[in-house]
């Protein structure tokens, strides 16, 4: 098949090079050094999935003619990469790899004449350079729509992405974006301290940081209706336990996810994008946090702090004191 990536970043260049191993014809979007790097030198990904040089087809925008399209931007950036791919994309399927909560609703929105579905990768991958990637963990990947069955649709999709990377099309998709939400409270406070995810982690003043905006983001979905999808071990049942559970008790979640993610460093996705300069997507993520509680009348004082402190370090464009995180909860 021709497959259209919109984003060769970390998970964009990820998923380009191993479908390009799998014998699909790729063709990506980029800008600035990372399109130069890819038109001179393809894909380099190394780590997990093993050593791979991709040759793939690159340009600011897709050229058409594609059977399934990729969206792999940072929330932030996805309506405005849509919208500029439009001409090409729109009938063609699309399949949204994005953090947060709204990424398949924008797609939807801007094409309306693409069936529409969502991805959710637990895959952790470092961009370390334009064009060379190195995933530090691989993980299965999630794919499917709405809060139903998984339609025949994502079943076939599923089917032909996992010709090059595990993917499982799953029932009740809405929730399993709130369980990869979750997932995501590991981005913000390695991103303030320029930290690892496992040295925020195996730290016990920041640990219980990270655990507070985990169990804050499970009450504001509880509070919202979410039946939370099952992945990485999470599930609806285990996840209201967390959110009853003290602190103390509850490090247990984010320590578990560590241990899953061994000794390579992870800097998540939010601190790659401070170290190359870039906005981040914190307001999708923990600032998702703090609109979804709005709308349910509740604060999410833990959230809203690491947003902020998130934005101060855009503005500063250097980490801060760790004392700043741990500071947090004695506020809140």
């Amino acid at each position: 098949m021709k497959i259209g990536i919109i984003g060769a970043g970390a998970l964009g260049g990820t998923f380009a090079a191993l479908l390009t191993r799998a014998g699909h014809e790729v063709e990506v979007t980029a800008r600035g050094s990372g399109l130069e790097a890819i038109r001179t030198d393809g894909i380099r990904l190394s780590g997990g999935y093993g050593e791979v040089h991709a040759r793939v087809t690159a340009s600011e925008r897709l050229t058409g003619g594609a059977d399934l399209v990729l969206v792999c931007t940072k929330a932030q950036d996805a309506e405005a990469a849509i919208t500029a791919n439009r001409d090409a994309v729109d009938g063609t399927p699309v399949v949204v790899v994005q953090n947060g909560l709204d990424g398949v609703a924008i797609a939807s929105r801007l094409l309306p004449r693409s069936s529409c579905m969502g991805m959710l990768s637990i895959i952790a991958a470092n961009y370390t350079e334009p064009g060379h990637v190195r995933v530090t963990t691989t993980a299965d990947s999630y794919l499917g729509r709405g809060d139903g069955p998984a339609d025949e649709e994502c079943v076939r999709t599923a089917r032909l992405l996992s010709e090059a990377v595990p993917v499982i099309a799953i029932a009740g998709f809405r929730g399993a974006q709130w369980t990869k939400l979750v997932v995501n409270m590991l981005n913000a406070v390695p991103a303030i301290t320029g930290r690892s995810v496992q040295s925020v982690v195996d730290e016990p003043s920041l640990r219980v940081v990270v655990t507070a905006s985990m169990r804050e983001t499970v009450r504001v979905g509880i509070a919202k209706g979410v039946r939370f999808g099952a992945l990485q071990g999470m599930n609806d049942r285990r996840l209201r336990l967390f959110a009853r559970l003290p602190l103390r008790l509850g490090q247990v979640l984010p320590w578990s996810m560590r241990r899953r993610m061994g000794d390579r460093p992870n800097l998540g996705s939010t601190q790659q994008s401070l170290r190359r300069g870039q906005p981040t997507e914190i307001d999708f993520l923990n600032g998702a946090v703090v609109r979804e509680a709005s709308v349910a009348g509740l604060p999410a004082p833990v959230n809203a702090a690491l947003t902020a402190l998130v934005h101060e370090v855009e503005a500063l464009g250097r980490p801060l004191p760790a004392d700043r995180v741990v500071a947090v909860l004695h506020r809140n």
